[in-house]
């Protein structure tokens, strides 16, 4: 295992904010929980549909390498590339002697470091939370797609907008929103590096990935009404839980459905 660090694009770079949170943030925990646990199912259950012996993997924005390591374990090349030092650290901690993996420091703007058509399998799977920038969107998808071979396939994750306001009307968080004109009067939010995560309806998606080269595979709800529930989601008892991803499975593709998810995950390929 060797840590490397990658060139940055000053103008890319996301801020400090961005930084500090996940220094003060248990990201290696939360995907532990059971309200959590539904969008690392649903997103390992699609990575798996398409891995194949001896496939070549790279992850983009790997936080603590709960995708990553998983990965590694089942005995796939994986490449981590991560932002922040401190989730780096974290990382580091859990690979094992025979996992073949290279964690790196990125910036998912700027992926210079790596060839074009390298990778059978990348995973975008954070730093479109928080990129604000279209420019910075197009950026890390545009690498993403370059570093990827002729038809291989990549997985970009988005935080909805609709489904976080539903959380900020109960939790009291909508007032203070609208009292600093960061919700337009159709109810798209306005972001920025201080509110740390950009939100997205699936027609920003569309509009983001309309002219680029790739076909899209899926566009998948990974976890549905889950976060909503929190402490009442994490009380299901172990069949409760399986029977409720028995029922994502069903919903998650569902076109009248998708958008009721936190998270959602498009999946493309790209074209030759």
């Amino acid at each position: 295992m060797k840590l490397a660090k990658l060139l940055k694009k000053k103008n890319s770079k996301p801020g400090n904010s961005v930084i500090d949170f996940y220094n003060n943030y248990d990201e290696d925990g939360r995907l532990l929980r059971k309200s959590r646990r539904p969008e690392y199912l649903t997103t390992m259950k699609y990575i798996e549909k398409y891995l194949f012996p001896g496939a070549k993997i790279i992850e983009i924005g790997a936080g603590t390498g709960r995708y990553s390591i998983a990965l590694a374990e089942k005995g796939y090349d994986v490449t981590a590339v991560e932002l922040v030092a401190h989730n780096i650290e974290i990382m580091q901690k859990k690979v094992k002697p025979h996992h073949n993996i290279k964690i790196m420091q990125g910036n998912a703007c700027d992926l210079s470091v790596f060839e074009n058509n390298s990778f059978d399998i990348v995973l975008l799977l954070g730093p479109m939370y928080h990129l604000f920038e279209d420019a910075d969107k197009h950026r890390a998808l545009d690498e993403a797609i370059r570093i990827a071979k002729p038809d291989g396939i990549i997985f970009s994750s988005y935080c909805n907008n609709d489904t976080t306001l539903y959380k900020f009307f109960y939790t009291h968080r909508v007032i203070p929103y609208l009292d600093k004109g960061l919700i337009q009067e159709n109810y798209h939010t306005i972001s920025s590096p201080e509110e740390i995560f950009e939100l997205y309806r699936k027609s920003d998606i569309d509009e983001l990935m309309k002219d680029k080269n790739t076909t899209r595979l899926h566009f998948v709800g990974v976890d549905m009404l889950s976060y909503l529930f929190d402490d009442k989601f994490d009380q299901l008892s172990d069949r409760e839980f399986e029977e409720y991803m028995k029922f994502l499975s069903n919903l998650c593709e569902r076109k009248d459905s998708v958008g009721l998810s936190i998270h959602m995950l498009d999946i493309f390929r790209k074209n030759e």
